[in-house]
């Protein structure tokens, strides 16, 4: 059933209740897996993520995910499993999927250029993400989780790495000139209009992540990576202020012992 998007010009409101520049409830907690050197677990509305971070630890080398890195600096491994009753579908992805093995690579790379890896010599930072809901924003859900589950791991980074999606009410044959950007698309939104997943480094204008597997008119792009990155920058201030309360709630347990 094609989207309705008659509704975005009458009411500037979107199917969920949304602004074009709005973001989905946003929720998360750190430290959730206490074997696991650093975990997170993250919700972007109804997209939800489990992240854990073994290492750096010397001469581990886990197989079957995409990595990023060299023998003088850490090996940035990342693996990726989505649950087979995460989306509507409810198709089992194998290991050799190649969109989540292209998503692999993506996270791999993403943050093989941001975390400090030549303090780690010959050793492996692995980086495991469980899907356990898809509603849109999954690459920005899984980049968003790894940030606060390498955080809680204590590895060295540059900054955050936040990211978010843009799209457009139109789509690429409609060729409507009126068409607005849009902010944070839902799964509903993605499978209908072209969107683009953006990742910036802390509150900056650094792009560190553009993935972008839709056709759209190349007049819309401009306007779609500015909503992005702006977007990127609300999320940088939210996984400061989950960073920062959990901080606070240790210095409280700490002081209490």
């Amino acid at each position: 059933m094609p989207l309705d998007t008659s509704t975005y010009s009458l009411a500037l409101l979107r199917l969920d209740g949304r602004r074009w520049n709005e973001l989905r409830r946003m929720h998360a907690q750190i430290s959730t897996q206490p074997t696991a050197d650093g975990s997170s677990y993250l919700e972007m509305g109804n997209t939800k993520v489990i992240c854990t971070v073994a290492g750096p630890a010397e001469g581990r080398r886990a197989g079957g995910g995409g990595g990023a890195g060299g023998d003088a600096t850490a090996t940035v491994q990342v693996e990726i499993s989505i649950a087979g009753f995460s989306g509507v579908d409810r198709k089992r992805r194998g290991r050799g999927d190649k969109r989540t093995s292209e998503m692999q690579m993506t996270v791999a790379n993403a943050f093989a250029n941001t975390l400090f890896t030549h303090l780690y010599p010959h050793s492996t930072i692995l980086i495991t993400l469980h899907v356990l809901s898809q509603d849109g924003s999954l690459l920005a859900a899984c980049l968003n989780a790894s940030t606060l589950a390498l955080i809680d791991a204590g590895v060295p980074m540059s900054d955050y790495v936040a990211a978010c999606t843009s799209g457009s009410t139109s789509s690429y044959s409609s060729n409507d000139e009126a068409a607005d950007p849009l902010l944070d698309l839902n799964g509903t939104e993605e499978q209908e209009l072209p969107f683009l997943t953006v990742g910036t480094l802390g509150a900056g204008e650094k792009v560190s992540v553009l993935v972008m597997e839709s056709r759209v008119q190349a007049m819309r792009l401009e306007g779609m990576l500015a909503v992005g990155v702006d977007g990127c920058k609300q999320v940088k201030e939210i996984l400061d202020q989950i960073v920062r309360r959990h901080g606070k709630k240790l210095l409280l347990e700490s002081v209490r012992i």
